[in-house]
């Protein structure tokens, strides 16, 4: 039990990120992506823009991402990403957090996050 529950608040606790939780969204529909292109749309999402957003600000999202997001991700086995290539893909873990991640997903502030269920 001591082993489930300690899960359990690895979960919730990778999760309570907003960074992590855009990023897990948006490789839930393809189980696959790049790198800047996920930086601009966390960029936008967290700016609340759909247009073009500062070089700065998409720097901090990839520092952030970079250095702090995608190593944790990585160590549970939800992700696997190789910076040279910019590539990102799920890995088995994330089956185990997706349904946790779709509870969260209720909970987002924004209602286009809310209303698109993950895939």
């Amino acid at each position: 039990m001591t082993q489930t529950r300690s899960r359990m608040e690895a979960a919730c606790s990778l999760l309570a990120e907003s960074e992590r939780r855009y990023l897990l969204y948006q490789l839930a529909e393809t189980r696959r992506g790049n790198l800047e292109d996920i930086v601009t749309e966390i960029a936008a999402w967290e700016r609340g823009e759909r247009g073009a957003v500062d070089s700065e600000y998409r720097q901090r999202v990839y520092v952030s991402l970079v250095h702090n997001h995608l190593p944790r991700l990585a160590d549970y086995d939800i992700i696997d990403y190789d910076l040279r290539s910019g590539d990102i893909v799920l890995e088995e873990g994330f089956d185990e957090i997706r349904p946790l991640l779709e509870q969260f997903k209720q909970t987002e502030s924004e209602p286009e996050l809310r209303e698109t269920p993950l895939p």
